[in-house]
């Protein structure tokens, strides 16, 4: 990786381009393998300027996961244009397609040592929330109305979906357009009733 011409940049320049670099080399190595010295040094800054902007180590890894989590959402954003089964399949196709263009990157942080932290876990949760959040307010748009146990297995759904796609990353058994399947058709499958599912599927 190339270094960075050291350039004058205002406070909220340089802190996005320290996470930017911290993203690209997380492309290459674990979160924990990404060291201040490394990322000062792309930077060409000293490493006490980026504690300047990050409290810690952590604090700085902390940031890199909530900007990753940031771009996945932001392209897996539902498409207001659509019908509602429609939205659910091109998020899922923009999900497969995110966390194969990051397959490294994706594994590494729910796999990696970075799941066990509470600071880590706080910012997946969140992310979890938001997807689950997505397909909850799609529902009465189908004359659905959410309960408990309907958001319970959309979170339960969720989970199938890591879980699913991770496995199909590391041994990709069936095409990209038969794992976006599996995933929608499962949603309605673990979530709704059997006329619900039906009236979602359109069948």
């Amino acid at each position: 990786m190339d270094v960075v011409k050291r350039t004058r940049l205002s406070p909220e320049e340089r802190r996005a381009q320290l996470i930017d670099l911290g993203v690209r080399m997380l492309a290459e190595r674990s979160l924990e393998q990404i060291s201040v010295e490394d990322i000062a040094d792309q930077a060409g800054v000293s490493r006490g300027l980026l504690f300047h902007y990050f409290a810690s180590k952590h604090d700085f890894h902390v940031a890199i996961v909530r900007h990753t989590s940031a771009d996945m959402l932001a392209r897996t954003a539902p498409n207001p244009e659509l019908e509602p089964i429609e939205i659910l399949r091109d998020a899922m196709a923009s999900y497969v397609d995110y966390v194969s263009d990051n397959r490294d990157t994706y594994v590494s942080l729910l796999r990696g040592t970075a799941s066990g932290d509470p600071d880590m876990r706080e910012v997946f949760e969140a992310t979890r929330a938001e997807m689950a959040r997505r397909v909850i307010d799609q529902l009465p748009k189908l004359g659905i109305h959410p309960d408990a146990r309907m958001e319970l297995s959309v979170r339960g759904w969720l989970a199938f979906v890591e879980e699913a796609t991770i496995t199909w990353l590391r041994a990709p058994k069936i095409t990209r357009e038969e794992l976006i399947e599996l995933l929608v058709t499962a949603l309605p499958a673990v979530a709704l009733s059997a006329s619900a599912a039906a009236t979602l599927l359109g069948d």
